[in-house]
């Protein structure tokens, strides 16, 4: 291998330690931006879990391990070469970035249909999209130390700026992109902008490196800077997303279903569940079998729509639209945190907000503010589990002194009809604070299988009236669980 202190005089020259803690500092930012994107992009099509997360710290800790050694090789070449590697790295980057945004919408569908295990294909997908780009980010930093450490009478302090300038860029790319870049640009303009930085440094790079014009090496990395200018100009056609709105929190859709429904009719779907679905100029008319079978269970207990209630989580609004329908009921507070629901229901959902009372809060800190109300209704996720804070004793504590003497806190949860340890968990820990509890399922969701929503119904005493309920399409059937089965958590009914 050729040395690093090379004869040629154009070899030898010092890069100032400033501009190579410059492009440590915007490197490792672009990188952690990607990062954090990447749960972002992933969440239509897979969601939001601790399995994506997973997957999506791994496989960019692999990438930035891969270029890290890929790095390494070309460290102790002569600095012109050590630039031209920066150079196509750059470009390398501006390229697998850009092609994260149609590979996106071309991969998911195969990737996830063809495997059948979940986990898998989130490995799969995620490394398919965001292996290369966490690469290319990996390649310079030790490129960037060699370069730094030519006098070694600085070598020291320059590893220390180094390492230090990483770290920073790191912290900096990750807020950037969490609390600015993603709610002000959406996730497409905020790769393009990952994309410029890869390709500004790549030009840069490149001009300092071209001293000698004809050597393969200018020839090509010359021609992968080209290509990565090209990708970056063609990002404006392909940052289209498939969220109608990226706010802080979600990727939130508003689909148009009116021709399963026989009816005009919306579906919002945050990340990749569906959160509520509105028939237009019908507020009665309850789609979701869940929601039906809550709307019935608190018209039975209360006589007709509570006339108030504390809503954890407020989605499309179905339940507070169809309670206030006929008059509006300020007593119907809706807790949802992030105030882009609440205006896509009134936007596109035929909702008007005005007719209840809507708080843009956390729902545990909501709720210690708010009176005595005959219902609480449970109807917040992320994915498909309830946050883990809403399903505690203590929370369900709160809620029990929030309700009137006769009133019931209902809530919905998703589970697996081969496992359902979820739902034994709340029941169990409901029990320890409420004297009942009743399980009930749509009977066409029990008869199904698989992943299931339950409706759990908690409260100082049973809901008057015969053991099925909800008569929609079809009937609302309750089912009890033993005692042995709570302490179990077992696969039986």
């Amino acid at each position: 291998m050729t040395g690093f202190h090379a004869q040629d005089p154009a070899d030898s020259g010092r890069i100032a330690l400033s501009l190579l803690l410059l492009a440590q500092f915007l490197i490792a930012a672009a990188g952690l931006i990607v990062e954090i994107v990447a749960g972002r992009m992933l969440a239509p099509y897979v969601g939001m879990s601790l399995y994506t997360w997973t997957a999506v710290i791994a496989v960019v800790l692999a990438g930035f391990s891969a270029g890290h050694w890929i790095g390494g090789l070309y460290a102790d070449r002569p600095p012109r070469t050590a630039l031209f590697a920066l150079a196509m790295a750059g470009a390398f980057g501006t390229i697998t970035t850009i092609a994260a945004l149609p590979l996106v919408r071309l991969l998911s569908g195969p990737v996830l249909g063809t495997l059948t295990d979940p986990v898998a294909g989130i490995v799969i997908l995620t490394g398919l999209l965001f292996f290369l780009p966490s690469l290319a980010a990996g390649i310079p930093s030790p490129i960037l130390a060699r370069l730094a450490i030519i006098d070694t009478a600085r070598s020291g302090r320059a590893l220390g700026a180094l390492h230090a300038v990483s770290a920073i860029g790191a912290i900096a790319g990750t807020l950037a992109a969490g609390y600015l870049f993603i709610a002000w640009l959406g996730t497409g303009w905020t790769l393009v902008t990952v994309a410029a930085i890869y390709a500004g440094f790549a030009l840069v790079c490149l001009l300092a490196a071209l001293r000698r014009p004809g050597e393969a090496r200018a020839r090509a990395a010359t021609l992968t800077c080209l290509a990565g200018l090209l990708a970056l100009s063609a990002a404006p056609f392909l940052t289209g997303s498939a969220c109608t709105v990226e706010s802080r929190y979600y990727c939130i859709r508003s689909l148009d279903i009116s021709s399963e429904i026989g009816a005009p009719a919306r579906l919002m779907v945050i990340d990749h569940l569906g959160h509520g679905i509105n028939v237009l100029g019908a507020p009665q008319r309850l789609e979701m079998p869940y929601t039906a079978v809550i709307d019935a269970l608190a018209r039975q207990r209360f006589g007709g729509p509570p006339k108030s209630a504390f809503f954890i989580g407020g989605g499309a609004l179905t339940l507070p639209r169809a309670w206030s329908a006929d008059a509006p009921r300020p007593g119907l507070v809706v807790a949802e945190i992030d105030p882009e629901v609440t205006r896509i229901a009134a936007r596109d959902f035929d909702v008007d907000p005005s007719r209840f009372t809507l708080r843009h809060a956390d729902a545990r800190a909501a709720l210690r503010g708010a009176g005595k109300v005959e219902a609480v209704i449970g109807d917040a996720f992320t994915d498909i589990a309830v946050p883990a804070h809403l399903v505690t004793r203590e929370f369900y504590a709160e809620i029990a002194a929030k309700l009137t003497a006769d009133g019931v806190y209902l809530m919905n949860l998703i589970d697996h009809m081969d496992r359902l340890q979820a739902l034994a968990s709340t029941v169990r820990t409901l029990k320890t604070v409420f004297p009942v509890v009743e399980v009930w399922i749509e009977a066409e969701d029990f008869a199904s299988g698989g992943r299931t929503t339950f409706v759990l119904a908690a409260g100082g005493g049973p809901r008057p009236g015969a053991a099925s309920c909800c008569r929609r399409r079809t009937p609302a059937a309750r089912h009890g669980f033993s005692d042995a089965f709570l302490r179990r958590g077992s696969t039986r009914w």
